[in-house]
């Protein structure tokens, strides 16, 4: 999945991803730059990212940059 951040708060590790398919939003939740090379992320940033559910909520996860695999 492809996306551009909308928001992200760098002290909670909250903030929004718009999915390029659909225009959806996908939550960033604190936990979800591990494992990436990401350590921050600035608003219309692009980037590739994999989706799980918690709790019922779109949640991005495993982030990488936008032109990875494209």
């Amino acid at each position: 999945m492809q996306g551009v951040v909308k928001t992200f708060d760098p002290a909670t590790g909250v903030g929004i991803i718009i999915r390029d398919d659909d225009r959806s939003e996908v939550m960033l939740m604190p936990g979800s730059l591990e494992g990436s090379l990401f350590r921050i992320l600035r608003q219309g940033q692009r980037v590739v990212f994999d989706i799980e559910s918690k709790d019922g909520t779109a949640v991005a996860s495993r982030l990488r940059f936008g032109s990875d695999g494209y």
